[in-house]
């Protein structure tokens, strides 16, 4: 076993979720196996992480967690616990981890889900696999994503079901079979509404069919479940999970998809879309039967030939507990974390390398010169090398020249324009030869721009759209402009 170490995961709360589940889980462990283990959790709010603080508040669906739970207002760098190891576990933490002082340690990024897809502006989150982090990946669908797309190698570490949790448990049910269980869920890419409908076409050719849903909130009235059981505890998802012969999963992206690798655990055989994390499970006509993508037809035709073949659902509940219960063990992924974090200990890693073995950038081109002083667009030098311009209206640029800057810029800016969501519409990167970083960003109105340079860059003279060459006087407060229409 490694040397005792020090590790800080930046979780985004500790809710019931999948991902969640997963962060908690890791880290109980790790904390199991002898590591000092510290779970950052903002509380929005000073007053709210005091009184979670003093209430020592935590994960009531996960007792005894051996991490220690740490709340604070929001996350910041500076503030971070000194240790071996600091990482991110979703995009939101991504920018706060880079930036973190070196002193926290190695800076990796768990990824679970390409949240670009739904979660943030969708150029913000890219920018956040671009950070100088290395990547660790819960599928191998994610590992090609940010290869293909962002040149970055990533270890891949599915995660494993609990088999204390997940087991097939003798349920006894009053209604027909075959039963369909299918997670109910508010967010549009669940695919919950596609789900129902290939039920609805299968019922009319197999009329015993019961659809079974379960979810943290029910669905409004009028239900399209035959069932439904609202937010069961943990120790009773087994039963519910055990209660249908079939899982039904239409989503259209997962990271991973635990409830699928869940219901197989218990025996139940699954019909899924081809959603991209459930590759490293499902292998159509073998543990799944797989769909095409938002192809409503085609899965409601792989639902009832389920359905309506005994044998053949359970020749695939077989084959496919078979292999979620073998071929993913959390011991050998907590030992897998453990070496990787380790590893990452010993050569002070900070930055992921591409498969040419250089530090990533996601494109190389030659970023733009230094502007003139003279004229619009110009922008001072700061004292640790970093210059900026072009900051303010409807476009926003910055360029740095690193020179030995004590963060990294990249990461500064991620975290600043994260922080202002709201404002951006769309950002890119470019990192050039020479040092030079340039970023790009539409955004509304200049107020944005101001207080993101009044904030992580004081030495930025901010521009305005309808001022044209006249820059924002010295200590400008980021306020509205009164000579400015967007303010």
């Amino acid at each position: 076993m490694p040397r005792r170490l020090k590790i800080t995961f930046l979780c985004p709360h500790v809710r019931i979720a999948g991902g969640v589940r997963a962060i908690l889980t890791y880290a109980d462990r790790l904390a199991a196996r002898g590591h000092d283990v510290t779970l950052v959790v903002p509380a929005k709010g000073r007053l709210r992480a005091a009184w979670r603080r003093l209430r020592g508040a935590g994960p009531d669906w996960l007792p005894g967690l051996r991490a220690r739970l740490r709340w604070v207002g929001r996350w910041q760098s500076e503030a971070l616990p000194d240790g071996d190891v600091v990482v991110a576990t979703a995009w939101s933490s991504a920018g706060i981890a880079a930036a973190a002082p070196r002193r926290c340690g190695a800076g990796f990024y768990f990824v679970q889900h390409y949240e670009s897809l739904y979660h943030g502006a969708a150029a913000l989150v890219d920018a956040t696999y671009r950070l100088p982090l290395r990547t660790i990946v819960i599928s191998t669908w994610l590992r090609d994503l940010v290869r293909d797309k962002f040149q970055c190698d990533a270890e891949v570490l599915v995660t494993p079901v609990d088999p204390a949790l997940f087991r097939p448990v003798p349920v006894a049910v009053g209604t027909s079979r075959p039963r369909v269980l299918m997670l109910h869920h508010e967010y549009a890419w669940k695919g919950v509404a596609e789900g129902v409908e290939a039920a609805r076409r299968v019922k009319a050719r197999v009329p015993g069919l019961v659809l079974v849903g379960f979810g943290v909130r029910p669905p409004r009235a009028p239900s399209p479940y035959d069932e439904f059981h609202a937010n069961p505890p943990q120790d009773r998802l087994a039963e519910v999970y055990s209660s249908c012969e079939i899982y039904l999963c239409p989503s259209w992206d997962e990271g991973l998809g635990m409830p699928p690798m869940e219901a197989m655990a218990c025996g139940a055989a699954l019909v899924t879309y081809d959603n991209g994390g459930c590759r490293d499970y499902a292998r159509d006509g073998e543990t799944a039967l797989v769909a095409r993508r938002r192809d409503v037809a085609d899965l409601a035709a792989r639902l009832e030939l389920l359905a309506s073949d005994p044998a053949l659902r359970a020749r695939i509940a077989a084959a496919g507990r078979r292999l979620v219960t073998t071929a993913f063990h959390w011991d050998r992924a907590v030992a897998r974390l453990e070496a990787l974090f380790a590893a990452g200990r010993r050569t002070g890693l900070r930055r992921r390398r591409t498969r040419s073995g250089r530090g990533v950038p996601s494109r190389t081109e030659v970023g733009p010169g230094p502007r003139s002083a003279a004229g619009p667009g110009a922008g001072a030098e700061g004292a640790d090398g970093r210059r900026a311009v072009e900051l303010g209206g409807e476009h926003g640029q910055l360029e740095f020249q690193l020179g030995q800057p004590r963060r990294e810029p990249l990461a500064l800016l991620v975290q600043g324009l994260g922080q202002r969501r709201n404002l951006v519409e769309e950002l890119t990167f470019t990192i050039g030869h020479g040092g030079v970083h340039t970023a790009r960003w539409e955004q509304k109105g200049c107020r944005g721009a101001r207080s993101l340079a009044r904030r992580h860059f004081p030495e930025v003279r901010a521009a305005h759209p309808d001022t044209g060459a006249g820059r924002a006087r010295q200590g400008d407060t980021g306020g509205p402009d009164p000579a400015c229409r967007a303010c």
